[in-house]
């Protein structure tokens, strides 16, 4: 059995290692340039250059020796012992209390006593800060890879005759970057953290899916809160699908039963039921003794019925838009999860996509006749109406570039007789070129899926079932290459976080962040201070609330400082996730 490591060795394992890497770069590029570059007089110049970029390397190495810091200080672990003392003596003052009123205190104790050290709901397992600064830790290498390789191909690319040094430097460097990341998968399973993980994931995907359940089918339809909801949104299928995750999201937060309006459906004539399972068994009439139009929660409260408009339109804004997420659910979604908003999103696509039976069965045919197997990187590749207008063109390889960096890493501890690339795309061409450029691959794709997704039958019932199709199987993928400028890769995203634990690191995308359309703000939190050192940065104190607008993929990413006003990049491992929370109202409050 293999030895367990106390989190923070394993911290200072990785910086030895980024260490490690610092002082072979720096020993590398520090020779004498003219017989080991073969630069000439006037590319000498790009050598201090490259130093200058190993000082920051070296900051950022610094930084995270901190993050090491903060795991090992014996005063936090005096702290802990402290709170845990507390939180016992707490718990045994109730036992005796009536079961009802015990039960609601010792959630309380673990809540608000310590939720970071011994969990929440008597759950074993690492405490909330060890995981947030574990995911700190994963977030500041990935980030300092991507600074790292897209400095050296700028140089790479400016410099012809360095070019084949620098790419064995990359190559090595990629190795050494891997490696990391194999250590904190380690580090991540260690001492039973996994099968934690899987319980506390399934244990509040339960509590949401039945909370979503008992709205949806309300004693009484007739006298219910109903809000209404129709499909027929101008755009294509995730679009849609986003529109109805928005509206059911207002009903969750108002306490009201959704009432889909479908017939008609520009996909399907008899409507969304006769696809997926319907959002409601027992009310699916819309009628009601008042019916009005959406003017606030405040305004609406006597009004029976609530007809929602699209959200782009969508006057006052509740709080309950994304990326907000439950308050009595964020302690425990943030202690499990890297992307609580994008777990929360993804529970309502979970109870909006069931499939009908029949869907089940072609789905399943169609696994079977494809070759369907793991392991496989998902590649969603967006053409047509996108390029141009919401999305730059990007061709094949630099979809392939991440699809390699996933299989060189799994090689690192597994054998892959098969790298398998499930392609979905709707340029029919797109397949004949990847299997050409690329044949160590083996490509599983749809050319009538591709056809289908064209502009001329976008809206037809093959095109329906082909998106579906490609959506579960980017979902089904151990790894996802795309466009999160696209709604279909953000919607395969999101049915990836309900299969496991927790898949919000899964994904590389070329373009965007991810986001939902007509979010309220996304904000991130400055955990360092950042001095300007070019044009287009920005400063950062530690505490300022940056509004993220994307991340370059470099290492930067832009936004705007809400101290300062001023918008531009910074470091984005100097940052964290700023996680808004809302109150919603419970089910005891309204009555059920």
């Amino acid at each position: 059995m293999r030895m367990w490591l106390p989190p923070w060795h394993w911290a200072l394992l990785v910086l030895l290692a980024w260490a490690s890497l610092l002082i072979y770069l720096g020993s590398r590029l520090s020779r004498d340039p003219d017989p080991e570059l073969g630069l000439g007089s006037s590319e000498q110049w790009e050598l201090g250059g490259i130093m200058a970029k190993l000082e920051r390397l070296r900051k950022q190495n610094e930084d995270l020796r901190i993050m090491a810091e903060d795991l090992r200080t014996p005063g936090r672990r005096r702290k802990q012992l402290i709170m845990m003392e507390k939180i016992a003596s707490y718990k045994q003052h109730f036992q005796s209390e009536p079961a009802g009123e015990k039960g609601e205190h010792l959630r309380n104790a673990d809540v608000y006593l310590g939720a970071d050290v011994v969990g929440t709901n008597n759950s074993p397992g690492p405490g909330a800060e060890q995981e947030r600064l574990q995911r700190k830790v994963e977030n500041g290498v990935k980030e300092l890879w991507f600074f790292v390789r897209s400095e050296l191909k700028k140089l790479q690319e400016e410099a012809s005759q360095s070019k084949d040094k620098i790419s064995s430097l990359l190559e090595d460097m990629g190795d050494r970057h891997r490696s990391i990341l194999i250590d904190l998968e380690l580090l991540s399973d260690a001492g039973g953290r996994d099968e934690w993980r899987a319980r506390e994931a399934q244990q509040l995907t339960e509590i949401v899916q039945k909370r979503l359940h008992l709205l949806q089918n309300p004693p009484e339809c007739s006298s219910a809160r109903k809000l209404v909801c129709n499909i027929n949104k101008g755009c294509g299928f995730g679009c849609q699908l986003h529109h109805v995750v928005y509206c059911f999201m207002i009903a969750y937060g108002t306490h009201r039963t959704l009432v889909l309006e479908s017939r008609g459906w520009r996909y399907n004539p008899y409507g969304f039921e006769k696809v997926f399972l319907p959002v409601s068994d027992t009310c699916t009439d819309r009628r009601g003794r008042h019916v009005g139009h959406w003017a606030g929660e405040e305004s609406d409260r006597e009004v029976q019925v609530v007809e929602l408009p699209i959200v782009d339109s969508l006057h006052p804004r509740p709080a309950y838009l994304p990326l907000a997420v439950p308050e009595d659910l964020a302690p425990r979604l943030a202690r499990l999860h890297g992307a609580p908003p994008v777990w929360w999103v993804a529970q309502f696509v979970k109870f909006l996509m069931r499939p009908q039976p029949w869907l089940e069965a072609e789905i399943q045919e169609r696994s079977t006749k494809l070759g369907f197997d793991h392991p496989i990187v998902g590649v969603h590749v967006r053409r047509t109406d996108k390029v141009g207008t919401e999305a730059a063109f990007h061709s094949i390889d630099e979809y392939m570039s991440h699809v390699q960096e996933v299989y060189a890493l799994l090689a690192l501890h597994k054998d892959v007789p098969i790298r398998r690339v499930y392609l979905a795309t709707d340029d029919p061409k797109l397949l004949a070129e990847a299997q050409a450029r690329y044949p160590k691959y083996r490509f599983i794709s749809d050319n009538g899926i591709s056809r289908s997704a064209g502009l001329q039958q976008r809206y037809s019932e093959s095109s329906l079932l082909g998106v579906i199709l490609d959506i579960h199987f980017l979902a089904q993928s151990d790894f996802l290459v795309c466009t999160f400028s696209s709604q279909v890769c953000r919607v395969a995203y999101e049915i990836m976080q309900t299969l496991h634990p927790d898949a919000s690191m899964r994904f590389r995308s070329l373009d965007d962040i991810y986001y939902f359309g007509g979010q309220n703000a996304h904000n991130q939190v400055a955990t360092y201070g950042h001095t300007p050192r070019g044009t287009g940065e920005i400063e950062l104190r530690p505490g300022d609330v940056i509004g993220i607008a994307g991340n370059h993929w470099d290492g930067y990413s832009k936004g705007m400082n809400r101290r300062t006003g001023r918008t531009g990049l910074y470091p984005s491992y100097k940052v964290q996730e700023k996680l808004e929370t809302v109150k919603y109202p419970t089910y005891q409050e309204a009555g059920q």
